[in-house]
């Protein structure tokens, strides 16, 4: 079946740095776009970043732009975030999403210091 699941965050100081990866299972990722969604407390969850199937184009939020990249590495079946700058306000439950409604368990992402 099919299985996200999102690793690498934490706690990280405002100006940071942390990559998230999601690691895909039962499908063969190179044959979905993939998209990064987070949701922080009392807000809607809301897109970041999207992928297209092969790389070739991406998509930002303003929010986000200039400071994060996705990428995928389809022979590892796995998508990353890499997130530069964080801002408290990334403050967030980060999820990765494949079409036809398959959502990762989630990975919190805390810019504090």
């Amino acid at each position: 079946q099919v299985q996200l699941v999102e690793s690498g965050g934490g706690l990280v100081q405002p100006g940071g740095s942390l990559r998230l990866s999601c690691a895909a299972s039962g499908f063969t990722l190179s044959s979905y776009a993939m998209s990064w969604y987070r949701q922080a407390p009392g807000k809607e969850r809301e897109l970041v970043a999207a992928i297209t199937d092969t790389g070739g184009s991406t998509f930002y939020a303003d929010s986000v732009k200039g400071r994060f990249t996705i990428s995928r590495d389809n022979r590892k079946n796995t998508m990353y975030l890499q997130m530069n700058s964080l801002k408290p306000e990334d403050t967030a439950v980060y999820y990765c999403r494949r079409v036809g409604g398959y959502w990762g368990q989630g990975t919190q992402v805390t810019v504090s210091s």
